[in-house]
């Protein structure tokens, strides 16, 4: 391991590192999947179960997970008609290191 010093410049992040915070470091996408990952879920289900989104944010939030192939979402015709999300491949292969960050947090961060 190199130990940087007085008017040493650290070495770049990792990118890909850096594009995983750029993405999952956006609020509520990390937190999105994190509920997720508990089974498939239709949208007012999450609106109930993240409090303090709004539906703007959590429909933009879950078209972007979408876009990146870490959700699916899922249309049963109705009436009424019945639009669910769930983790795809992807998304579930996140889940350890979610669940690793999770509990890093519970033992390093207060509150």
């Amino acid at each position: 391991m190199t130990v940087s010093g007085p008017g040493r410049t650290p070495p770049p992040c990792a990118g890909g590192l850096a594009r995983a915070f750029a993405f999952l470091g956006k609020r509520w996408n990390g937190v999105i999947l994190g509920t997720l990952a508990h089974g498939p879920a239709r949208f007012a289900e999450l609106t109930r179960a993240l409090p303090g989104i709004s539906e703007s944010v959590l429909s933009d939030r879950l078209g972007e997970l979408a876009r990146v192939g870490l959700v699916s979402r899922s249309v049963r015709e109705g009436p009424p008609v019945e639009v669910s999300y769930q983790l795809t491949e992807r998304g579930c292969a996140l889940l350890p290191a979610l669940d690793a960050l999770a509990v890093w947090a519970d033992e390093n961060l207060s509150g």
